[in-house]
């Protein structure tokens, strides 16, 4: 499996009244950006929380924010990469893998059965993991072998990072209007 472009796709909770802002950043495989989306915030009604309930979170992770991003991308995606293991039901819905990835002081997710050490974060002692999906197991370590080489010289927990602050410089941006 060749990787040339990464998504790291991720959320960010602003407020209880601003709601919820989700971003992807698209990379080459040196994780220099080569696209990059968001979503407006979305903020669920009292109603819409009470009929959801426990699944309102990955209802809104899954069908309101990763697939109008994932599906806005121009680019052909060879791999998802995320931090919150709501994610990971993405990959039911997309013909692109998703992994999660955490480090050794964050638990794996329940629904993953499969998890693999990518690296010790360019010679640190903080170890990194990769999960994915059950449906998926099989899949991890050819993926954990793609990874290989770029995970040698960056650290793939970066980008969420940049995500972040550029979700906030869009925040402050709207917010300034």
């Amino acid at each position: 499996m060749e990787l040339s472009n990464l998504a790291f796709l991720e959320s960010y909770t602003l407020s209880e009244k601003e709601g919820i802002m989700g971003a992807v950043l698209v990379t080459d495989r040196d994780t220099k950006p080569v696209e990059f989306r968001v979503t407006a915030p979305i903020t669920p009604t009292n109603f819409q929380r009470t009929l959801y309930g426990k699944v309102l979170m990955e209802h809104i992770l899954v069908e309101l924010i990763s697939a109008p991003l994932l599906n806005a991308v121009s680019l052909d995606l060879d791999l998802i990469i995320v931090r919150n293991p709501l994610f990971l039901s993405t990959n039911d819905r997309q013909g692109v893998r998703v992994v999660r990835l955490f480090d050794k002081n964050e638990t794996p997710s329940r629904e993953s059965a499969a998890k693999e050490e990518l690296f010790s974060n360019n010679g640190s002692n903080s170890k990194v993991y990769a999960e994915i999906s059950k449906n998926y197991e099989g899949e991890l370590p050819e993926i954990k072998s793609s990874l290989k080489d770029i995970v040698e010289s960056r650290n793939l927990l970066e980008p969420f990072e940049r995500l972040k602050i550029a979700c906030e410089q869009v925040h402050q941006q709207k917010m300034g209007d």
